[in-house]
């Protein structure tokens, strides 16, 4: 083997040593992307309904605040109050 053949064949394997390597962390470096695509499609979508369930309670806020019917629909479903006139029956399921 000549010189130059030798040469041109180590020029070839640091080539495609380069290339491999190169190759590697670009595979690495798309999986990390399209991991991240994933986490923050996952974030907006949780941010998405974080803020549904902002705006469902600020209209209850609302409403406890200016509807007293509303209030004492509450009041009476969750504290489970009567008036004084009225007679509460309680069934167990």
């Amino acid at each position: 083997m000549t010189a130059r053949r030798l040469i041109v064949w180590i020029y070839a394997v640091l080539f495609l040593g380069v290339g491999l390597i190169s190759g590697v962390f670009s595979f690495r470096t798309y999986q990390e992307y399209t991991q991240l695509q994933r986490l923050e499609a996952e974030s907006r979508q949780r941010v998405a309904q974080a803020r549904q369930r902002l705006e469902e309670q600020k209209r209850v806020l609302d409403r406890l605040q200016h509807d007293p019917d509303y209030v004492e629909k509450v009041i009476r479903q969750q504290l489970r109050y009567a008036k004084p006139s009225e007679l509460i029956f309680r069934f167990e399921d």
